[in-house]
């Protein structure tokens, strides 16, 4: 990135501001955080109805991203005193907040997918010939 191109948001040559960044998209990028997200979005939902929702997902890691997000202020984790116990998970006003900024990135990977797999064809092609010669 040049200095001074007016297409580049001044603080992405700030690498302070690019590594913060970079920690929170660690944080919500994650396939796992996504389809929690997901699921969460229409409301709040108890442990194995999200490990129904979200697809693949093993007990400990809806554990561990459950309390990543909690941890993180993204999710509300709420127990009642009942017997059985009764635990239930929302989003936060913040992680409510990341709903449409996820939602804009599943719409950019939808349109965009077919290019992206295009180019990576076209260059696999192009470096097999490399590598045969």
């Amino acid at each position: 990135m040049k200095p001074g191109n007016p297409k580049v948001p001044p603080e992405w040559s700030d690498h302070a501001d690019c590594r913060a960044v970079l920690q929170v998209l660690d944080r919500i990028g994650d396939k796992w955080t996504v389809m929690v997200v997901g699921a969460l979005s229409e409301g709040p939902m108890r442990f194995n109805a999200i490990m129904r929702t979200v697809d693949g997902v093993s007990h400990r890691m809806l554990t561990i991203t459950l309390r990543g997000l909690e941890a993180d202020g993204l999710v509300k984790r709420t127990a009642y005193a009942t017997i059985p116990p009764k635990v239930e998970y929302e989003l936060t006003m913040l992680g409510r907040s990341l709903i449409d900024p996820l939602t804009a990135l599943a719409g950019w990977a939808r349109r965009n997918r077919p290019a992206m797999a295009a180019a990576r064809a076209q260059f696999e092609a192009a470096r097999a010939k490399v590598d045969e010669a």
